[in-house]
């Protein structure tokens, strides 16, 4: 790998990485080609999935968090959409115990919902999320008052987080605004109505944690587990999960690069 990067650097005659032991952190040039490579390394996969997989058709009917699809899918499923135009995406955002529901009754090929962590039984884990208490930078809060919370409405997995977490902490709640869309609750916290809960990764710049200056308890990790409908799926329905699941793992970069 040592060998790779010296002539990697050597060909574009730029530093890609400082160096600090074994330890490597790429430099704003290294960001810039990487930022490249993932581009090319994309449109490359597009091209070959064109030419050797044969012609896809039929409908493929996926169930998602709308939170979840917002944030990771649009991109994933606009690729699969152009690399397989013959395949028709029916996509349907809802709350997990609705996907869960709905699949059972054989109303998707596929669905994407949030979980406890569970090792490694029961689906395809797909992706692990952090989650944070957040609010705008506009939110008063005194001390010693119930928490203003802004939730989904029931069975939402964030609002049973939330409300046990508060619940086992000893802290007072009141739920201030309810909204079954993304969009409407955070607009709720960004015009400080109250504090909500997001994947950290999610978090609008607009937001801030509040979790330490308003001593809130810690959330655990929820995770996003694929299902595949039992019994035989169409190969549209296989390869669309297959393209979710390493669409998502090239997304976890690890922050340093460790040479042998």
């Amino acid at each position: 790998m040592s060998l790779q990067i010296k002539r990697l650097e050597e060909g574009v005659s730029r530093r890609l990485f400082d160096r600090d032991g074994r330890e490597l952190q790429l430099t704003p040039e290294g960001e810039v080609l990487l930022t490249y490579a993932r581009q090319i390394l994309k449109l490359g996969g597009e091209a070959l999935s064109r030419i050797v997989t044969p012609e896809l058709m039929g409908l493929v009917r996926l169930g998602t968090p709308e939170d979840f699809a917002t944030t990771h899918l649009s991109e994933v499923l606009a690729c699969f959409a152009r690399t397989h135009p013959h395949v028709a995406l029916q996509v349907n955002c809802d709350f997990t115990v609705n996907l869960l529901d709905d699949f059972s009754k054989g109303k998707y090929d596929l669905i994407l919902f949030k979980r406890e962590p569970q090792g490694p039984s029961g689906g395809t884990r797909v992706w692990r999320e952090v989650l944070d208490w957040v609010a705008s930078p506009r939110l008063v809060a005194e001390a010693g008052d119930p928490i203003p919370l802004v939730l989904s409405p029931a069975p939402d997995v964030y609002r049973k987080r939330a409300l046990s977490a508060l619940d086992v902490a000893g802290r007072d709640w009141r739920i201030v605004y309810t909204s079954p869309s993304l969009a409407g609750l955070q607009a709720a916290v960004q015009a400080g109505l109250g504090v909500t809960v997001l994947p950290t990764e999610m978090i609008p710049a607009d937001m801030v944690s509040v979790s330490g200056c308003l001593q809130l308890p810690k959330l655990p990790d929820t995770e996003i587990v694929l299902y595949q409908a039992p019994g035989h799926v169409s190969p549209a329905a296989e390869l669309l999960a297959a393209t979710i699941v390493a669409a998502l793992e090239r997304r976890v970069v690890a922050p340093a690069v460790f040479v042998p």
